[in-house]
């Protein structure tokens, strides 16, 4: 599985600085966070262009906002868009604040996201 290690380590620093637990699993073809059993946020190599890039669990609520801001684009692996999430591009989140940014829109939403089904 192809994610920027560095990145991952970015997003944990975040996590630990916020105080809040996560589960660092290997899923969707890169890394997913999850927090309370639920994904909230994961990192992944894009195929096409080789770059990283982030999936954002926002929300539907919070989906149309998050797709205003710089490098987002809607979470589309099959040719049908995932309601309320985000894939977002390097320029996105290569700085600190907009990386937490994307990480606290995850939070927000966590307590609200359904939990998969347990296999």
């Amino acid at each position: 599985m192809a994610y920027n290690e560095h990145l991952a380590e970015r997003i944990h620093q975040v996590f630990r600085e916020k105080h809040i637990a996560v589960e660092e699993k290997k899923m969707m073809g890169g890394c997913c966070f999850l927090m309370n059993d639920k994904m909230c946020i994961g990192l992944d190599t894009d195929k096409k262009t080789g770059k990283d890039r982030l999936m954002a669990r926002v929300g539907p609520e919070a989906e149309a906002e998050a797709l205003k801001k710089t490098g987002s684009k809607p979470m589309d692996f099959t040719g049908r868009p995932m309601k309320g999430y985000v894939f977002v591009d390097p320029e996105g989140f290569d700085m600190d604040e907009d990386l937490e940014y994307w990480i606290q829109k995850t939070i927000d939403f966590n307590p609200f996201a359904k939990s998969s089904k347990k296999k």
